[in-house]
């Protein structure tokens, strides 16, 4: 690798730690080297490699020569629990400033994800809105710590995601009319909009936003600068977008003259 990673810890890492923090460094690089892990958590080279077998077994990560590569980039769907852990301080700001986004009455959709997962989190438990998803683990948190209404839609649940979004879901939204939707997406460009390689996401995705009379797109920077297999919404099709302030500034400029308004957290 050309750039070097960061300093090892101040103190060893357990090894599921290690193993979570090396998952983070190669989605964000794109490929991870032995050598270059063992220097940035201070252990051997073995214990690298059965660091990425272990992951390897896990369809996390895939081992190429000398390092690993992302599982993903065969066709693979990470968890839901390992992608929790990628970029959380930046979608936790997302979640807050998405907050300011919330109707005062009405329905609302939250889409599956990590990021839309810490906004179902923070929604205040004397928040009375009805609140659909097809998301099992934001319906918990939401049947959890607030008071009102939670719609489940209904269909096969998605083992990595723990969400529906087959044809049962599609009709289920088709019926809906809402206030706010609340989406994410795995990639978005200025030039594209907002894209995913998995045709049905898109599908669900697209008629949640025929559904709604208002769609807020959240997507950390991490995602921005490329396009996946599926359009699922043109800017034209995204009141806001909120983001994080890391973003290229042209590429906001570029996003807002096109008519969606873009808030950076």
């Amino acid at each position: 690798m050309t750039d070097r990673l960061a300093d090892p810890p101040a103190t060893p890492l357990f090894q599921s730690e290690r193993q979570r923090e090396i998952v983070s460094i190669t989605l964000e690089k794109g490929r991870v080297e032995v050598a270059d892990l063992a220097d940035r958590f201070g252990v051997t080279t073995e214990t690298v490699r059965r660091d990425l077998s272990d992951l390897q077994t896990q369809q996390i990560l895939r081992r190429v020569h000398g390092g690993a590569v992302p599982w993903q980039e065969v066709g693979f769907e990470p968890l839901l629990s390992v992608r929790n852990d990628l970029h959380d301080s930046e979608k936790r700001r997302l979640a807050q400033r998405a907050l300011e986004e919330l109707p005062v009455g009405g329905s609302i959709i939250i889409d599956s994800g990590s990021t839309l997962l810490r906004l179902a989190a923070a929604i205040p438990a004397t928040c009375e809105l009805r609140v659909v998803t097809n998301s099992i683990a934001i319906a918990q948190v939401l049947a959890e710590h607030r008071s009102g209404e939670v719609v489940v839609i209904g269909g096969q649940v998605r083992k990595n995601t723990l969400a529906m979004v087959d044809a049962e879901a599609v009709a289920s939204v088709e019926r809906m009319r809402v206030h706010t939707l609340f989406i994410s997406s795995d990639a978005f460009t200025p030039e594209t909009g907002l894209t995913t390689p998995y045709p049905e996401e898109a599908a669900l995705k697209s008629t949640m936003i025929r559904a709604a009379n208002r769609v807020v797109a959240m997507v950390d920077h991490s995602k921005v600068g490329r396009d996946e297999f599926i359009r699922f919404a043109r800017w034209s099709d995204v009141d806001m977008l909120i983001t994080n302030h890391e973003v290229d500034p042209d590429v906001v400029r570029s996003i807002e003259a096109q008519g969606t308004a873009v808030a950076l957290a």
